[in-house]
């Protein structure tokens, strides 16, 4: 079977290639997946599947029944892309500026397409039932997983009984080519979209002393707070991360702006720890700029879980 499988993974091959490359260039935001939707819907006509779109807006479940008796497994893959705007010069770069797949969501999305393909290939001799789920809204929390989950993608359908086991992959070019790298207990962090705003007092570059708080000061001592107190109280035995992406002060080379946007995110491998950071790092970034005679809105949108 294993070589069967492998032989129809070569058949597969280029077209995988191919859909890969035209998902690249034609990237959709979270749950914006319209034409990734209907361009997964075009590479199924004719196969004995059941195709059950609009689930959670813009993902879909498709059903595979096998010809002999056996357990639901279920393979899903993610599809959105990223609010990004691509640099690379090749054949299939992103015709949407400000979108690209830089996240492999588009390789995922070609490789469940073939899977559905190779599995329908050898339906005869497959137990069992496997669902596939192609997800909307990975990138974007609360996540189209959960919003799946609550339209009843892994509950009992009436194209399948409910999945018992449930899979998923993330490319990693860092592997080679072949190999798969998997791990048992705690295995994916969580993640937390940390938004931080400061309010200072806005003036002249040239006076500083005129202003009761100037607030890109304030912000960056608050970035190199957090990162020490997070690294100093973080358990060592369970690894996690903050890091800053954006840091938004709209003024000028001698303006000194009011209002700082500070936008991260933090990943934990504890849910204990996770939900303790959350408080530090309100804290720290409150009573940073409180020091300095400022305020700091801090907003901590709550991600996936540990896994």
């Amino acid at each position: 079977m294993i070589a069967t499988i492998k032989a129809f993974a070569d058949q597969f091959f280029e077209e995988t290639v191919r859909n890969r490359r035209h998902l690249h260039a034609h990237p959709e935001l979270a749950f914006e997946e319209y034409e990734t939707a209907a361009f997964i819907q075009a590479q199924l006509v004719d196969m004995e599947v059941v195709i059950e779109p609009g689930i959670a807006k813009t993902g879909l479940v498709v059903t595979l029944q096998g010809r002999r008796p056996g357990p639901t497994r279920a393979l899903r893959a993610d599809m959105d892309a990223l609010p990004i705007v691509e640099q690379n010069l090749l054949p299939f770069t992103s015709t949407r500026p400000g979108k690209m797949h830089a996240c492999g969501h588009d390789a995922h999305t070609a490789s469940l397409i073939t899977a559905i393909k190779i599995l329908h290939s050898i339906r005869e001799q497959l137990h069992g039932t496997v669902r596939f789920l192609f997800q909307p809204s990975e990138e974007k929390l609360p996540g189209g997983a959960k919003v799946m989950i609550e339209a009843g993608a892994l509950a009992a359908r009436t194209s399948g009984p409910a999945p018992t086991h449930i899979f998923g992959q993330h490319v990693a070019p860092e592997l080679p080519t072949g190999t798969i790298g998997v791990r048992s207990g705690m295995y994916m962090a969580s993640t937390e979209e940390i938004y931080l705003t400061v309010r200072g007092q806005g003036g002249h570059g040239a006076a500083p002393h005129l202003l009761t708080a100037d607030a890109v000061l304030v912000a960056s001592h608050i970035v190199v707070a957090l990162q020490s107190v997070i690294s100093r109280n973080s358990p060592p035995d369970s690894p996690s991360v903050l890091s800053f992406g954006r840091f938004i002060a709209e003024g000028a080379t001698n303006v000194i702006p009011e209002v700082v946007q500070i936008e991260g995110t933090f990943r934990a491998m504890d849910e204990k720890w996770r939900f303790q950071a959350h408080d530090l790092i309100r804290r720290v970034a409150i009573q940073t700029a409180e020091a300095f005679g400022a305020t700091c809105e801090v907003n901590v949108i709550i991600g996936y879980p540990c896994l």
